[in-house]
């Protein structure tokens, strides 16, 4: 029976975060020979390659053209399958990705590792995580209680919303959580995570957004009773109206000011009943397409004060903007063994 994520993810915060700080000994070895392209191409999931992140991909495309010198272009993706095949395949050099994208480039190819990854509040890889999140709509909450509490257990049958089967929070993880409870029963005792997938297996329907933007739309325009998605892809869009940040019960409304795809949305809400830690994924590189010289200069930029403190890329807490990662975070490396616990949610 497969572990539960919380428990995968605590013994991962106990053993190998700790470790984590330190360079991957695997990324410290390009193949040798490799010759810089004219221009470096980082490729974007579907959930930064919005309008709304423009400004901080770019402030991101700068300080790695500074410290190299070489030109940066966005590779704007709408599947995550592209992102992935993208650096696989050499076509982008790198890409901001989560831990499960990160684990199927690299098994496409061993040299895809690991190069940066965003801290927590602390700092440090103790708690550099964020929520993967089963969600329904206020008005239904109340199906999807047991006693005081909420529960999976009247998801089964239910329409489904997944971003991705390729999604860390999006999927796997969910997938893996809803197995792990249903198993313990004689009804669902052989259930797979490819079930997740397939409409009247376990759900009566699965549909699948393609970012955690529409997963979350999916949810509050009726086409799915439940839905998976997280929550850093969500708070330019969203506020928590009550309970607390991440935990079940937690209700967050729309924005009035929400942009697309939530503009029609404004003043709409959804629940949360399960929420479950995720590791945050890596910026990954391709080391057989950068040279050595060339990732070292990106790893020291992005690891330096001067981005730590750069205002565009960790957004203050007052910030007006919309960016991907909050002050007092910061860039740190990180090793391939770090994503181990996602991996294993795969056995």
């Amino acid at each position: 029976m497969k572990k539960s994520i919380m428990a995968t993810v605590s013994l991962a915060l106990a053993s190998i975060l700790l470790a984590g700080c330190s360079a991957s000994s695997k990324s410290s070895v390009a193949a040798a020979g490799v010759k810089d392209p004219d221009t470096i191409t980082i490729a974007w999931l579907p959930n930064q390659a919005g309008d709304d992140f423009k400004d901080a991909r770019a402030e991101i495309d700068n300080e790695i053209a500074k410290a190299t010198g070489l030109k940066v272009a966005d590779k704007l993706t709408t599947d995550y399958a592209i992102t992935i095949e993208a650096v696989a395949s050499g076509q982008a050099q790198l890409a901001y990705v989560g831990a499960q994208q990160y684990i199927e480039a690299h098994t496409k190819n061993s040299k895809v590792l690991p190069l940066v990854v965003n801290t927590g509040n602390s700092g440090t890889l103790s708690d550099a995580l964020y929520y993967s999140r089963l969600c329904v709509t206020k008005a239904n909450e109340g199906q999807y209680k047991s006693g005081s509490s909420y529960s999976i257990d009247n998801i089964a049958g239910k329409k489904m919303a997944f971003v991705s089967n390729s999604s860390t929070s999006g999927f796997k993880v969910p997938s893996s959580t809803i197995v792990s409870n249903f198993s313990k029963q004689d009804k669902y005792k052989n259930l797979t995570q490819d079930d997740m997938l397939e409409n009247g297996k376990f759900f009566s329907q699965v549909i699948f957004g393609g970012s955690h933007q529409l997963s979350a739309v999916n949810l509050l325009n009726g086409k799915a009773d439940v839905a998976a998605f997280d929550d850093i892809d969500l708070s330019s869009y969203v506020t928590l109206t009550s309970g607390t940040e991440n935990t079940p019960g937690a209700v967050y409304t729309v924005k009035n000011d929400a942009t697309d795809p939530f503009k029609a949305l404004a003043g709409q809400q959804f629940v949360v009943i399960k929420a479950m830690p995720v590791m945050n994924g890596p910026l990954m590189v391709n080391t057989g397409s950068l040279s050595q010289k060339t990732i070292d200069a990106i790893k020291t930029a992005l690891t330096s004060d001067e981005v730590t403190n750069n205002t565009k890329i960790f957004l203050p807490k007052d910030a007006k903007y919309k960016g991907m990662f909050n002050a007092p975070q910061k860039f740190v490396t990180v090793e391939d063994k770090w994503y181990d616990p996602i991996r294993e949610l795969g056995k």
